[in-house]
């Protein structure tokens, strides 16, 4: 190993800069050079100071020299490998600020759903995954959409009940919002007629007799899933391989977990061991809204016990409310539906002030689910109420989803520094919208939904996350949607709010150096710098020099974490 080797592989990338001043001629003038030189591409590099390159040298996993073809020549020695890119766009590999992939992984093993087009393909799949697995207690998996049922998501469990009449099944919907029960489930669980409402959430009822259907919106869910078989340690470990892989093929080279315990963490720490673990993760610690502040010093334990190398256990997740699709998305003004409910507010919006303050007293961040704009409103207020407690400690708090937000409230998200997540793919108007959301809210509410572009407008830092398996991990579909704003495997497709279509670069820059930030890896990642590590990815095509109809057929042909092919080969290129 060089000098230059040496002090790369032992230095915090602080150092790495003077490290580089004091190695460098070394890599110049001596025998050995780079690892790897990657040269003859189009480098995006999403560095202001230096936005194109065509050539990057890597050691020891890191970027040792970004520029041009014969600038990183002097870093080719005599064992160096050399890359031709032949003219293809090479970018920081991607971050998904939101996602679920232990979960994603796990539920493709069970009955899965995702992708099926309606409820005929749901009967089929579950009957032959029931007859293929006749020895499995519970029928489990999910990924059914909530448009397949109609307004209020409310499938029936007269419909598992012809397929599985002798087994427990319980199945999600594609959202995690909903399960759907069948006779079996709802007997375990004791849920009748006379079973009241949990405070977050709803048992769906019959409107003649008050017999349960077999929905279960929001909080409803856990009367059933605690009585559910627990996920096994090695469907854990399959489930995210599974994931590991799929994220990798997308160009993916970090994520934050947007809900992860012990055993998620856990599942994590073990890939890491066995060197498995090629993203760098960020995991959400899930907040229980059944418990009160005395889970906190359990929080700080966790962090304690799993922040390691890859893993960062220094964020909780909040859900402040539910999604407008089954009106639970807490709301400034009531549904349009006859209960004329606004949702519900998952936590009291004084207590989740006193949570706010006291994780970020505790350099957490905390990451908010909000769909409505009341529940949105409620994050940023709880966050200001935390920086007037604290001061401003810098723990980049964001907030998720994001879907409708009252236009009062999008110059707060710059003022508090507060990160916009948003999840592009949504933000074009498929059934979700034009079916189940638009027909329910206030005309003047459905011009706020997914404003991107306004928040970017006003300032704010803007990043993206898919919140896979809820929608696709691919960053090619999300990208488009986030700059057409409609959906990107319609040629056809409506056109949905274009005054919030934002362009190529800073949807980029959402899923690169901002998701970093939220990761709290941007000294680290999401840029190709000096002294940043070498995750980087090439594509097939060039967004820059593409059509934006054509954006969601690219594809990622290589990855590299740490300057190792993850997916793809230099063969391929």
């Amino acid at each position: 190993m060089t000098r230059l080797q040496q002090c790369i592989a032992a230095g915090s990338v602080v150092l790495v800069c003077a490290l580089l001043t004091a190695c460098g001629p070394e890599i110049e003038t001596g025998p050995v050079g780079a690892d790897t030189v990657y040269r003859n591409g189009r480098l995006y590099t999403v560095n202001p100071q230096q936005p194109w390159a065509e050539a990057v040298a890597i050691t020891a996993g890191r970027i040792v020299a970004v520029g041009s073809a014969a600038e990183i020549s002097t870093h080719i020695g005599s064992n160096t490998v050399v890359v031709d890119l032949h003219g293809k766009l090479m970018l920081p590999g991607f971050q998904d600020s939101h996602i679920h992939p232990i979960g994603s992984g796990v539920e493709a093993s069970m009955c899965n759903l995702n992708g099926l087009a309606g409820v005929d393909a749901y009967r089929s799949t579950i009957l032959n995954y029931a007859t293929a697995n006749p020895d499995v207690p519970w029928i489990l998996g999910g990924g059914w959409a909530m448009s397949a049922f109609g307004p209020g998501a409310m499938p029936s469990r007269l419909i598992l009940d012809e397929l599985v009449p002798n087994r427990p099944v319980y199945l999600s919907s594609q959202d995690g919002h909903t399960g759907w029960a069948n006779s079996a489930a709802l007997a375990i669980a004791g849920i009748t007629r006379d079973t009241p409402d949990p405070v977050d959430g709803r048992i769906d009822r019959d409107p003649n007799t008050g017999e349960p259907i077999g929905s279960l919106q929001e909080g409803a869910m856990r009367l059933v899933t605690t009585h559910m078989p627990a996920t096994t340690q090695a469907q854990s470990d399959a489930g995210l391989q599974y994931s590991i892989k799929q994220l990798n093929a997308y160009g993916i080279t970090a994520i934050q977990d947007a809900s992860v315990d012990a055993v998620a963490l856990a599942t994590y720490t073990a890939a890491a061991e066995r060197d498995q673990l090629s993203l760098r993760v960020v995991g959400s610690i899930w907040w229980d809204r059944n418990r009160g502040l005395e889970q906190v010093q359990d929080i700080i334990a966790l962090r304690t016990q799993f922040t390691n190398g890859r893993i960062d256990a220094g964020t909780v997740k909040i859900m402040q409310d539910g999604v407008m699709e089954n009106y639970t998305a807490a709301m400034l003004d009531p549904y349009l539906i006859p209960s004329g409910s606004s949702g519900i507010p998952m936590i009291e919006p004084e207590f989740l002030k006193q949570i706010v303050s006291e994780l970020d007293r505790n350099n957490f961040q905390v990451h908010f689910h909000a769909i409505g704009d009341a529940a949105i409103r409620q994050a940023l207020d709880a966050i200001e109420q935390a920086r007037v407690q604290n001061g401003p400690l810098g723990n980049r708090h964001h907030i998720s989803h994001l879907q409708i937000i009252d236009p009062a409230d999008i110059p707060r998200f710059a003022s508090l520094d507060v990160v916009a997540n948003f999840q592009p793919l949504w933000a074009h108007a498929d059934e979700y919208i034009t079916e189940l959301t638009l027909p329910f809210i206030k005309e003047e509410r459905a011009r706020w939904m997914y404003p991107i572009k306004s928040v970017l407008d006003a300032g704010a830092t803007i990043a993206f996350g898919s919140d896979w398996s809820v929608s696709s991990a691919n960053p090619f579909q999300q990208i488009e949607t986030a700059i057409l704003r409609k959906n990107p495997m319609r040629s056809d497709a409506e056109v949905f709010l274009p005054e919030e279509s934002i362009d190529l670069n800073s949807a980029i820059t959402a899923f690169t150096i901002n998701a970093a930030f939220v990761n709290r890896l941007e000294q680290e990642t999401g840029s190709i710098e000096v002294g940043k590590f070498a995750d980087l990815v090439v594509l097939s095509q060039n967004l820059f020099e593409i059509a934006p109809e054509a954006i969601s057929d690219a594809s990622a042909i290589l990855t590299l974490f740490q300057g190792r092919p993850v997916h793809g080969s230099t063969d391929d290129l």
